[in-house]
């Protein structure tokens, strides 16, 4: 494997693409267990994917924004690194997959020279910062939250707190009480308020999706704007201390507020806070008034007229315009993306921000050039209407790439539009019905939140797989963190997926009442009514020859599922714990030698508790938190630690605390991580050999 140049001036980004090649060298000669390379390169944005050999590559977008010079970078890696496809994703960012682990560096560093990281793109970490499309033109918004989300992002990018989490964080920012960002389903979901004139936030955490989806509690109704960094930072802490890190399905922040409740979870917020070293966001920031927008008119006819009812809104800024671009399936060419950055340059003039409905939303367009606008991106197959309307499916990669996948997401989206564009065409002018879908129950097509839902499923017919979807209904958004999640319904084989739209859609149509939105049907209706009305498609008795197939697919379905790497699945052994407790030390060393103390002081306090958990794990003692793995050490192994360390486990966590108040104890705290982390070795060698 030979080395490149990366050519950066930023030393820290250098530092960090190098480091990931080393261990990919290190990796490929066996010198470094799958383990330990996994967490490493997920924190990197590398993951793998369905087929063997290749790597899907997330690339980190905080906030949704990117320039046209960043979409003409990223359609150049695509075209170099990849097979000249970007997948824009639920989480604003953007995936290119088919890439070689060794090529990875590379591209990363390519990447870099327009700004755009990988860093924690992936993995048990602080993932991309999410945020209304709209914020900064939103004409509800009581104060542009931008800033505010870059200050996230800065923060969090790199810091030690939120690198070995026992599972994914995710924040979102909305722009207004609409909470187009969905706060209710993010670890931490902030909606702007005002109080006295004072720019704040409304705090809720423990939101989630996947199997068991949550939605987040309100913590603080108004949180001062400048107060964000160190709450960000408290929240993050109680998670990483207390949160679950042997069982994966119970280690998101839901399950921990669910487990100690959620006045303990406050009170350790409060204890972190005491301590924390976060700054202060002080920022001039310009609040705002409500202001009327117009409404647009219906029963559009022209191809023209059709997009901007759909896809066009008002702004706050007088007489500008913002315009979805719809992708389906959020899937573009590298062509079409070459295309894309010349027309927005051209037409907007600034930077365009992805969606969390896997569409680009270009602003501040005039009136005057909407056609044009329009008609450039007909040319490049970017023309289509339906903008947050039942056209505007949302879907995951499913069986394409990915390898929890369980049926094929991007082909049954389309089967969709097809019966939606020729049969419902009036309901996508007239009604703002959402459908989502997934390839399996984890929701990265976000199908817990949508009217009408479905996510990949399998029968057992006659000993032979039946590829089947899960349908789900009544999801909605009620704005201000309140949400509804869409109830399982019924299950039926994946190639009824159009007779199961026709029912739900022709039943919706009839029977509704006047301004009666499918949310509030559903509700009225119950899921009872839905179940019986469509049992008759879940009647597996009888199966045609087709229905064995996959949506697309020419070779009979049979469940393929692997392992995912969502949450970077480790293997807990002793050495993988040694190894990284003293990557740990010695990236204190380099904090230190950068006079980062804050970020030495917790890098050693990993390394300590790596440490000690490794000595519990060859005792035999299982561990589930740090929080535990302090307790079970001063519980079995005090008098070991006070011989050594001449102090208490106990107390030696404690100099944590103030170990990043001067260089001296700095100094003295790693020097005090180092001993700890000799001494418990050595005592680990004795037991081996005895």
């Amino acid at each position: 494997m030979q080395s490149f140049r990366t050519e950066l001036e930023n030393p820290v980004v250098e530092k960090d693409i190098l480091e990931l090649e080393k261990k990919i060298f290190q990796f490929k000669n066996g010198d470094l267990a799958e383990s330990s390379f996994r967490s490493l390169r997920l924190a990197r944005g590398v993951y793998g994917q369905r087929q063997q050999g290749v790597q899907m590559v997330r690339i980190k977008l905080p906030l949704g924004i990117i320039s046209p010079d960043q979409l003409r970078r990223i359609a150049l890696i695509a075209n170099e690194y990849s097979d000249g496809k970007l997948h824009l994703t639920t989480r604003q960012d953007i995936q290119i997959h088919h890439v070689s682990l060794e090529r990875t560096p590379e591209l990363w560093a390519e990447l870099e020279k327009d700004d755009i990281t990988l860093r924690e793109a992936c993995g048990n970490t602080v993932r991309n910062i999410t945020a209304s499309p709209y914020a900064g033109i939103d004409p509800e918004e009581p104060f542009d939250i931008t800033p505010y989300g870059r200050e996230l992002f800065q923060y969090f990018l790199r810091n030690p707190i939120g690198q070995e989490l026992g599972r994914k964080f995710k924040i979102a920012l909305s722009s207004s009480l609409k909470d187009q960002a969905r706060s209710y389903m993010h670890d931490l979901g902030l909606i702007p308020v005002v109080q006295d004139q004072t720019a704040g936030f409304k705090v809720l955490i423990g939101g989630g999706l996947g199997a068991q989806p949550a939605s987040a509690a309100v913590i603080t109704d108004f949180l001062p704007a400048e107060d964000l960094l160190k709450f960000g930072e408290a929240i993050v802490k109680v998670f990483d201390r207390l949160g679950e890190r042997n069982k994966r399905q119970k280690a998101r922040l839901k399950f921990l507020i669910k487990e100690i409740g959620l006045e303990k979870i406050k009170s350790e917020i409060a204890l972190e806070l005491v301590h924390a070293t976060a700054p202060k966001i002080l920022l001039n920031t310009k609040i705002s008034s409500f202001k009327e927008v117009g409404k647009k008119k219906n029963n559009p006819v022209s191809a023209f007229d059709k997009w901007v009812q759909t896809n066009v809104r008002n702004q706050k800024q007088t007489n500008y315009f913002s315009a979805v671009v719809r992708v389906n399936n959020g899937n573009l060419t590298a062509s079409q993306t070459f295309r894309l950055a010349d027309i927005i340059q051209y037409y907007s003039g600034e930077s365009a921000r992805l969606t969390i409905d896997q569409n680009v939303l270009v602003r501040s367009l005039t009136e005057d050039l909407l056609e044009d606008f329009f008609n450039d991106l007909k040319e490049i197959g970017l023309g289509d209407y339906g903008a947050g309307s039942l056209r505007d499916i949302t879907s995951c990669p499913g069986t394409s790439t990915c390898n929890l996948g369980i049926t094929s997401t991007y082909n049954v989206a389309e089967v969709i539009d097809k019966v939606l564009v020729s049969e419902f065409n009036e309901l996508i002018f007239e009604e703002e019905i959402s459908i989502k879908i997934s390839g399996c129950m984890n929701a990265c097509g976000q199908h817990s939140v949508a009217d009408i839902g479905f996510h990949g499923s399998s029968f057992q017919v006659n000993g032979n797989a039946l590829p089947a979807l899960q349908v789900l209904l009544g999801g909605n958004n009620s704005g201000n963190g309140i949400a509804q999640f869409a109830d399982k319904v019924i299950k039926v084989p994946t190639r009824r997926v159009e007779q199961v739209i026709r029912l739900l859609l022709n039943d919706f149509k009839k029977h509704k009442d006047s301004f009666e939105t499918f949310n509030t049907y559903y509700n009225r209706r119950g899921k009872n009514y839905f179940y019986e009305l469509l049992k008759p498609l879940a009647d597996v008795e009888i199966v045609k020859d087709e229905e064995y197939l996959d949506w697309g697919a020419s070779e009979r379905f049979k469940t393929e599922i692997g392992v995912g790497e969502c949450a970077g699945v480790r293997i807990d052994l002793a050495k993988t714990l040694l190894f990284e407790a003293n990557e740990k030390l010695e990236e204190a060393d380099y904090f230190f030698s950068r006079q980062q103390f804050t970020d030495a002081a917790y890098s050693v306090l990993s390394g300590i508790l790596q440490t000690a958990k490794c000595f519990l794990l060859k005792k035999g003692i299982e561990t589930n938190s740090k929080e535990n793995i302090q307790q079970e050490f001063e519980k079995h192994f005090e008098n070991v630690a006070a011989y050594f360390i001449q102090n208490s486990f106990k107390q030696l966590i404690e100099t944590y605390r103030i170990a990043h108040l001067s260089p001296e104890l700095s100094l003295d705290w790693i020097g005090s991580g180092k001993r700890f982390y000799e001494i418990i070795t050595i005592l680990i060698d004795k037991d081996e050999n005895k």
